[in-house]
């Protein structure tokens, strides 16, 4: 039976990728490097920072030491936190995390840094819904590998299987699918074309529903 929930946050809960986009620009605009809203969503979206600079690096063919990598996180966190305020939260994403929270422990699994999740739900004031997160560097490798959703999952007591993913782009999808927990798709980021290997794909927040989550699982239906 379905047991708990993981959400992805930033593209699910969160409509935080655009600031993340500039803050990037932010940072990369010195260095005589541009990165389009294009490349962003087609190439890096759904990294964690680290993943970001690394991809974007190798991509140019340039090394790139730990000690830089760690100075671009923080010039780039710095920036996010100056450009980011008041309720950055997706239309009835404080219902639909009150109304999953009434049926299922939640947590949620994102490439984000913890205090940036953690500021942005204590803000909306759900913070308290949320029994753990697994956040940038709470594990060995991101996604899309799966190691984010198998923490998840251990952090929840449960079996993979008995989990349900939120996720928002084909990284997520992947990280959860080869963890063994099932996905439902959102397409606040990327069209449902993009999204078909996920066992379901919702609209807006508001399909999330009980129902829908006990539909996955044929023991519950």
């Amino acid at each position: 039976m379905i047991s708990a929930i993981v959400f992805d946050f930033d593209g699910v809960l969160a409509d935080s990728e655009p600031l993340h986009l500039t803050a990037y620009q932010e940072v990369l605009g010195p260095l005589g490097l541009s990165l389009p809203r294009e490349e962003y969503y087609a190439r890096y979206l759904g990294y964690d920072d680290e993943g970001v600079f690394r991809a974007l690096w190798a991509a140019r063919g340039w090394p790139l030491t730990d000690a830089q990598i760690a100075a671009l996180i923080a010039e780039k966190t710095a920036a996010l936190e100056s450009i980011a305020g008041g309720n950055v939260l997706y239309p009835g994403a404080v219902a639909c995390v009150e109304r999953l929270a009434a049926e299922w422990p939640l947590g949620i699994a994102s490439g984000a840094l913890r205090h940036e999740v953690e500021t942005i739900l204590r803000r909306a004031g759900i913070d308290r819904h949320f029994r753990f997160i697994v956040a940038a560097g709470d594990t060995a490798a991101s996604k899309p590998a799966p190691d984010p959703y198998w923490r998840a999952a251990g952090l929840h007591g449960q079996s993979p299987s008995a989990c349900v993913a939120i996720e928002d782009s084909r990284w997520g999808i992947e990280s959860a699918k080869a963890a063994g927990l099932w996905c439902i798709a959102i397409s606040h980021t990327y069209p449902v074309a993009e999204l078909l290997e996920a066992d379901a794909i919702v609209t807006s927040l508001d399909e999330l529903t009980p129902a829908l989550i006990r539909s996955l699982d044929p023991i519950e239906r």
